[in-house]
């Protein structure tokens, strides 16, 4: 059985749908099809059913299903071991990210990691935290930089994920510019109208967390947009308060479009983590990745610490905890 046609399968498996399975494997609906008929000649069984809600995996599709994903993780292992004997960098190192991770952090990071790694060709993937865990589990991408929160991988055991927290990102508050003091405590805050993204999105679940942990309910939202950046546009114009991590509106604030307002409560953090798969033998392109992270990506200092010449002190404490 190919690997490729393994994939196939997995996409097909866990979409129930060729059309979504295609979009993930990269492949014509119809290569898809001719894949999933191969391997199904190969192993002389069905091993999909088409049900009203989709396609549904038979029997023997049901049984092949974990050890389909077994051979492929010993496929990546074995690659990454003749890698590793054979002193080979080389291979393409995808790494998985948030848009506001990937543009505040790894964006201003990753030349001077190619710099000092150019054999080593980097692919960048931007999508939701969703997505990322998806793409780790099915190997395409090496490694996810994610807000991690508690449940994300629900349904993956810890055995296969490796994580390392960097830093636990500060959650603030923010207003219009020119925006006078909010009322004290939360259950005040809580009268007042905010800008957040969608229910789903990893910056949702801050923003309900934030206000359900103490016990308050969540506030009126002035509205529900899709991405970080558009909050804070929305903010500065005036249309509400927004409660975002602060490396996603750094900008923002330098340019005095918005300014930071006291939050009435216990300090919020999201934890800024990396997950990549546990394997026997790590691929040397990832293995140099992981060095260099925990080596030289420091977190992004507040104003206060960059006037006071923190920043420093920030990089050498904050990076990554020994908790995987």
């Amino acid at each position: 059985m190919h690997p490729r046609l393994l994939k196939t399968f997995l996409a097909v498996a866990r979409s129930r749908n060729i059309t979504r399975a295609a979009e993930a494997v990269h492949l014509a609906q119809s290569s898809v099809s001719d894949q999933i008929q191969v391997l199904e000649a190969e192993l002389g069984a069905a091993l999909f059913t088409r049900a009203k809600t989709g396609l549904e995996l038979t029997p023997a599709g049901r049984a092949l299903k974990p050890i389909a994903e077994d051979l492929l993780r010993l496929d990546g292992e074995a690659r990454a071991a003749v890698q590793a004997a054979a002193g080979q960098t080389m291979g393409v190192l995808t790494i998985g990210a948030l848009e506001t991770i990937a543009s505040a952090r790894l964006a201003p990071w990753l030349p001077g990691f190619q710099a000092s790694h150019p054999d080593i060709p980097v692919r960048m993937k931007v999508t939701d935290s969703g997505t990322l865990l998806r793409q780790l589990e099915d190997g395409d991408v090496d490694v996810a930089f994610c807000f991690d929160r508690r449940g994300f991988a629900k349904g993956v055991s810890d055995e296969r994920l490796a994580r390392r927290t960097i830093v636990a990102e500060p959650l603030v508050l923010v207003a219009a510019a020119g925006q006078g003091t909010v009322p004290g405590g939360l259950a005040a805050l809580a009268t007042l109208r905010f800008v957040a993204t969608e229910p789903g999105c990893i910056y949702r679940h801050m923003f309900d967390t934030a206000f359900a942990e103490a016990g308050v309910a969540a506030p009126e939202l002035a509205a529900e947009v899709g991405s970080i950046g558009t909050i804070a546009r929305l903010v500065a114009a005036g249309a509400g308060l927004g409660l975002v991590p602060r490396l996603a509106v750094t900008d923002a604030l330098a340019r005095g479009d918005i300014v930071e307002l006291p939050w009435p409560g216990q300090a919020q953090t999201a934890p800024l983590t990396m997950i990549w798969r546990r394997r026997r033998v790590q691929p040397p392109a990832l293995r140099q990745l992981l060095a260099a992270v925990r080596e030289t990506l420091a977190p992004v200092p507040s104003r206060s610490e960059a006037s006071s010449g923190l920043e420093s002190t920030s990089r050498s404490k904050a990076l990554f905890p020994n908790n995987s």
